[in-house]
């Protein structure tokens, strides 16, 4: 049996009457539109067409008609539902011809892979740790706990929320490692096992509506914002990536002292490299570099290291046997972005430097934000961009982001970040009104 078939069977055997169709917009928004269970043959067959120039980062009104062509592949039944069966696939944009859209972030990450291919590896396995906060209402920030890292019930009000977050995830075919509170208040976590980076975006697009529609199910508000809170943790989403050739872990290397074989090194070493052009990727929005500052355990020093988490990457310590285990953690990326396209930048960034042989400096085992400027400049430890205004000038320069993003959502990924730049420059913030409107 085809996948249509086998789709069209399912909507069928359960009796599903409407099919959703998904994609992201360049900012990694989740789009979407939906159709009836008879235009389903249809959809799989021509796609759907839709106004481009709607989507933030799409076309031009004159250029405006594009498809949405359904991935069989993802076809699953929203479990939040509660009257009426309703199915879901994410979709590939396409130009009317029928060619990919290059503006479409999977397409971007799908051109990323292909280079992979190119160069000899088979799987681009990630694993992300997003995390995100719970609160009281949609308008008002206002915690529903005062827990902490690990915490159980009664601090953790949560619990009952995660829980049913795990089962509707898995429900749609995402595997879940485990979940917990996390460090701030009202802060939590829950970790999707690790697979290949295409169906992974995926699988994280498909995480954060299902955190969202979970939690407005119980009278609450869930959210990815990177920095919420004032004087509290931000949300990260560290982000453990791997190359595999066949079943064998490109990354592995059983004589060296950190058991990361050349492969690893140079990928490491590309990430460091271009971290500052890829990280308006990473971090993409104003709010996402008020978490990007020292001492709340948000990473700023371009570095690596094993058990310091202070440092930009982090490679976790080999356990014997474990040689699929063998990866990278990059931890500067927040769980706002665009996943297609986070995965995407690194990916081409580690590329990069397997390309050209990038060497990597020794790890820095020891608290980076112990150290004054002078001594960092001493050890030649830069730092990553401290605003989104610095991170577009560095992405505006970068080979690689042309590269990677292709010129068309190149220049519209610039020109959309310097837009909101401007906007939030023109903004006076209760910060300013509190501290200077009585002084001056």
């Amino acid at each position: 049996m085809s996948a249509k078939e086998d789709i069209i069977k399912q909507v069928q055997d359960k009796d599903v009457e409407f099919i959703r169709l998904w994609f992201t917009d360049l900012n990694g928004i989740l789009k979407s539109f939906a159709i009836t269970n008879e235009e389903l043959e249809n959809a799989l067959d021509r796609g759907m067409g839709f106004d481009g120039s709607s989507i933030t980062g799409f076309q031009d009104i004159e250029e405006s008609d594009m498809i949405a062509m359904p991935d069989p592949e993802t076809f699953a039944i929203l479990p939040w539902r509660m009257q009426g069966n309703v199915g879901r696939m994410i979709c590939d944009v396409l130009k009317p011809d029928g060619q990919p859209y290059e503006g479409d972030p999977r397409y971007v990450l799908k051109r990323a892979l292909a280079k992979m291919k190119e160069m000899g590896f088979d799987h681009f396995y990630v694993g992300p740790e997003l995390e995100y906060f719970y609160f009281k209402s949609p308008t008002n920030p206002e915690p529903l706990d005062t827990g902490g890292y690990f915490d159980l019930t009664p601090l953790d009000l949560a619990s009952d929320l995660r829980r049913d977050t795990v089962l509707a995830l898995k429900k749609l075919g995402i595997r879940v490692e485990y979940s917990h509170h996390e460090a701030a208040v009202s802060q939590h976590e829950i970790d999707i096992r690790y697979d290949d980076a295409l169906r992974m975006a995926d699988n994280m697009v498909t995480y954060r509506l299902t955190v969202k529609e979970i939690a407005t199910k119980h009278g609450v508000y869930a959210t990815f914002m990177p920095k919420p809170l004032n004087d509290e943790y931000g949300s990260g989403m560290h982000t453990h990536q791997s190359l595999f050739n066949g079943d064998k872990n490109a990354f592995f290397d059983s004589e060296d002292p950190y058991h990361l074989s050349e492969v690893a090194r140079s990928y490491l070493g590309g990430v460091l490299k271009y971290s500052k052009e890829i990280t308006s990727i990473l971090n993409p929005w104003i709010n996402s570099y008020k978490r990007l500052v020292p001492g709340f355990e948000a990473p700023v020093y371009i570095a690596w290291s094993r058990s310091n988490r202070s440092a930009l990457i982090r490679v976790p310590h080999y356990q014997p046997g474990r040689e699929e285990a063998t990866r990278i953690e990059i931890r500067c990326p927040d769980p706002s972005g665009n996943p297609y396209l986070q995965l995407a930048v690194t990916l081409m960034a580690g590329l990069k430097g397997i390309e050209e042989k990038c060497e990597v400096p020794e790890p820095m085992e020891f608290n980076l934000y112990g150290l004054n400027e002078e001594q960092r400049m001493e050890r030649g430890i830069e730092t990553l961009p401290s605003s989104l205004q610095e991170a577009i000038r560095f992405s505006e320069e970068s080979e690689l982001m042309k590269e990677t993003l292709g010129p068309h959502s190149f220049k519209r990924w610039i020109t959309l970040k310097k837009l909101e730049c401007a906007e939030f420059n023109r903004q006076v913030t209760d910060y300013e009104i509190k501290k200077y409107y009585p002084l001056l």
